[in-house]
């Protein structure tokens, strides 16, 4: 069942709930939904690992654990068994940094790249169908939005 069918649902009554903790709620629903349907086509490995692959990628050199870790919003202890997962699969390699003993740095593999590219089309049609029919302009929106709700986040 999907939000719209949820709500028009007798199953559950959102009558007088303040919109920010509907919004709150509908992204953690979303996220569940979306973590679904992508763990479903990916198959391999989970979401949350692909996504940890996907900000690897985005880094212009090789991440730290904790770098890593604040890139994608979670805890250095739940990106690092992320990481283990994904270099006992041959995804990444975790080295110690030259420079700094306590630190370690992810890279990616061949075989993590060629993964990547094998599933650009799965994920491209994934998108695309996510976000049919929705404006740059709502983007825009919505990422503004969710940018200042976590600014506000970091004032708790």
């Amino acid at each position: 069942m999907n939000i719209k069918e949820l709500i028009k649902s007798d199953k559950v009554d959102f009558t007088g709930i303040e919109l920010s903790y509907f919004l709150l709620g509908l992204l953690s629903a979303f996220e569940n939904r979306f973590q679904t349907v992508a763990d479903d086509a990916i198959k391999e490995i989970s979401w949350k690992q692909f996504f940890a692959i996907i900000c690897i990628d985005l880094c212009k050199s090789s991440p730290t654990v904790g770098e890593l870790a604040e890139i994608m919003g979670s805890s250095h202890q739940n990106v690092k068994q992320i990481l283990l997962k994904l270099e006992k699969k041959g995804f990444v390699n975790i080295t110690v940094d030259e420079k700094d003993r306590r630190k370690q740095r992810i890279e990616l593999t061949e075989y993590s790249r060629e993964f990547s590219a094998k599933n650009d089309e799965i994920s491209a049609n994934i998108m695309k169908k996510m976000f049919e029919s929705i404006s740059d302009e709502q983007l825009q929106t919505t990422i503004q939005t969710i940018i200042q709700i976590e600014d506000n986040l970091k004032l708790i």
